[in-house]
């Protein structure tokens, strides 16, 4: 688990070599453990056969990598700026698997014409060895990352379909002038990428490549009109003109020599084309257990230590049960947040999981820990918060990086129970959104105006006046329906309960999903830990799909619940119902039967009662920065209709003093 970097110029211009050492810097809390820098000329822009580089290491780290250069040394200074690359890669390490400087990156093949830098695992990394050796391959390391390296020299590019991980990566292909920017299938690892004055940029977060930029960048409004629409970003844009993160599944080719440079989708979730109805009840159980067993096997590899989180949900109990039995080292530790419900009210009572964690536990026998969260905690963390996520996603994140915090101070890798409710149907108050829908047109219709989590389409314009109109409307609409692909070919036409479904399936794992996974990210990279999401293993997820949606939400609520609050009615819990069942059998009945909630403070209470001066001191406050941008006196009336307790506006309230920290630490107005 590290962060990478990177530019290459398809023009005539050297890279800044001045800077890119601040990229690598701003990144050190992805990996503390070493660095290295790759400064190549390819010959692409002059002379394909005269080539030469430069690989380096911090000064930091010079008793690490004592056959390396360092950058600071006047030697490399004076080569670094009496000739010009046209390539550099960046890296800083977090140290998992062979801790030995054999795992430094950049990291090249014998010929030294094949250069990596990688961020994520490769879970299977083993077996493909094995079979590289077959081939007569060669390795000097124990790690994924020479893996990577030979996987490509003898299968090319379409090496990443046989990597079963999460992984974000750069490969240089000196032979082919050619260099990849690849991500995982689901996303887990993130990926930002822009071309600006003829260089493509790209880092693991967005911070490194502003650095390159300058901190030099515009808006995109029409990104923060879908951000508070759907207090996500449904594709690959960001709030950053320009800056784009690479989509989930896709690797994007680079082409010194032509100067071009295109996208290509090697996988995608498919929920259609691979049920299987012959698999019942039975079996379906039988399988999830012997895949997970596996799954979390493979996954419990590494040279540090390993816990998880443990909520009060069957996803954590399930990868916890499992992981428990099978850590060798163990007692497995495991982390738990908890929040102070004193002042709670309703339906956020129930927030506070620590009793089930601890039941789940005392079963399991790990070694557990806990932290009690109020409500003045987000006030301490959130300028911190804001920092590491750069953008804003889905939910009130804070919670999650205290969890990090919490779990940063035991272990390096933590598993988390991210995935299940996406894969097996764990959102039936969403579901309810469409249930009675007749046709394809009446199910986006419905299916859009529950996820307007934020502002509706009439608020968005009454809000944000001064930059939104129908246009922008017309766009947040197209966007949310682009997502579906050419699957709304059948649009006007009828709808069987199954489709709906199984697009509700694929709409939020191409979302909600995907923007959890870049929250996830950068919340645990922040405190320099590797979190792993088993229950998105390419295992667990081709199995995901065969399962009949009627083994995955077995029957509906009849009532819905506050769905701004993320919970259901408690009458009729048949959501992840293949889970449950699994669960019941191996943890029992008092956790496979609890209500599906999700991880929340309860924000509702605390936003019209213990943060309420805080609300009104940043987001009231005449001089706020947000007001650049929003109608004042429409936010103060939304506002006062939480205080008030006339609507829950806990997600709005959430965004704008994320919009306003992040305009205070980004775009300093």
């Amino acid at each position: 688990m590290c962060g990478i970097c990177g530019v290459v110029s398809l023009e005539n211009k050297s890279v800044n070599v001045d800077i890119v050492k601040g990229m690598v810097d701003i990144l050190e809390h992805r990996g503390p453990d070493d660095s290295g820098y790759l400064f190549f000329h390819t010959g692409a822009r002059h002379n394909p056969q005269i080539c030469f580089y430069l690989n380096l290491t911090d000064q930091k780290f010079r008793d690490y990598n004592q056959t390396l250069s360092t950058i600071q040394s006047n030697e490399v200074q004076k080569e670094l700026h009496e000739h010009d690359y046209d390539l550099f890669l960046g890296f800083r390490r977090l140290a998992i698997l062979d801790l030995s400087s054999a795992g430094h990156q950049p990291f090249s093949d014998l010929s030294r014409n094949i250069w990596l830098v990688f961020n994520g695992e490769i879970y299977n990394y083993q077996q493909i060895r094995d079979e590289l050796k077959t081939l007569r391959h060669r390795f000097k390391s124990n790690c994924d990352t020479e893996v990577i390296v030979y996987s490509y020299v003898e299968w090319g590019i379409d090496c990443v379909s046989k990597f079963n991980g999460m992984f974000a990566f750069a490969i240089y292909n000196n032979f082919k002038k050619k260099l990849y920017l690849v991500r995982d299938r689901c996303g887990i690892k993130p990926l930002y990428w822009t071309y600006k004055n003829g260089n493509i940029i790209f880092a693991s977060e967005i911070k490194s490549i502003l650095v390159y930029l300058n901190w030099a960048f515009d808006i995109d409004y029409q990104s923060l009109m879908e951000y508070f629409t759907f207090q996500n970003f449904l594709h690959n844009k960001t709030l950053y003109k320009d800056i784009h993160i690479l989509e989930p599944g896709t690797y994007l080719e680079v082409d010194l020599i032509t100067k071009k440079f295109h996208s290509y989708k090697y996988w995608d979730f498919n929920f259609f084309s691979y049920i299987d109805f012959s698999l019942k009840k039975q079996k379906v159980i039988d399988y999830l257990y012997d895949v997970l067993q596996e799954t979390i096997k493979r996954q419990l590899i590494s040279d540090v230590e390993v816990g998880s989180y443990l909520s009060g949900g069957i996803d954590t109990g399930l990868v916890v049960y499992f992981a428990s039995k099978l850590y060798k080292p163990g007692p497995l530790k495991t982390f738990t947040i908890g929040f102070d419900t004193t002042t709670a009210s309703g339906l956020e009572l129930n927030f506070d999981e620590r009793k089930i964690a601890e039941y789940m536990s005392y079963l399991f026998r790990t070694e557990h820990y806990e932290m009690v969260l109020k409500a003045r905690d987000m006030e301490r963390c959130i300028e911190k918060l804001v920092y590491h996520l750069e953008e804003p996603r889905v939910g009130q994140s804070y919670p999650n990086f205290y969890a990090s915090k919490l779990a940063s101070k035991f272990v390096k890798v933590v598993l988390s129970g991210v995935g299940g409710d996406e894969l097996f149907g764990g959102y039936t108050w969403r579901y309810l959104s469409f249930q009675n829908s007749k046709s394809i047109q009446q199910f986006i219709n419905n299916y859009y105006s529950y996820w307007q989590r934020v502002l509706t389409n009439q608020d968005l314009l009454k809000i944000f006046d001064s930059i939104a109109d129908e246009s922008t409307l017309s766009y947040i609409y197209e966007s949310f329906l682009s997502v579906f692909g050419d699957m709304l070919e059948l649009k006007g036409k009828k709808i069987d309960y199954q489709t709906m479904l199984l697009l509700s399936f694929y709409f939020e794992c191409k979302t909600f999903l995907h923007g959890l996974l870049v929250v996830e990210d950068k919340i645990s990279m922040a405190h320099s830990i590797e979190e792993r999401v088993p229950l998105l293993d390419n295992e667990v997820i081709d199995l995901a799909v065969k399962i009949s949606p009627y083994l995955k939400v077995e029957q509906f609520s009849d009532e819905l619940v506050d769905e701004n609050l993320l919970v259901h009615s408690p009458k009729k819990l048949k959501g992840k119902y293949i889970l449950r069942l699994l669960a019941d059998k191996l943890i029992g009945s008092k956790v496979s039967r609890l209500r599906k909630q999700g991880f929340s403070a309860p924000d509702g209470s605390w936003f019209k009662g213990d943060s309420i001066n805080f609300i009104r001191r940043v987001l009231l406050n005449k001089n706020a920065r947000i007001y650049n941008f929003a109608n004042k006196k429409c936010v103060e009336q939304l506002i006062e209709e939480h205080i008030t307790g006339k609507k829950n506006r806990r997600l709005l309230i959430w965004s704008l003093l994320y919009f306003e920290y992040w305009l205070k630490i980004y775009c300093k107005l």
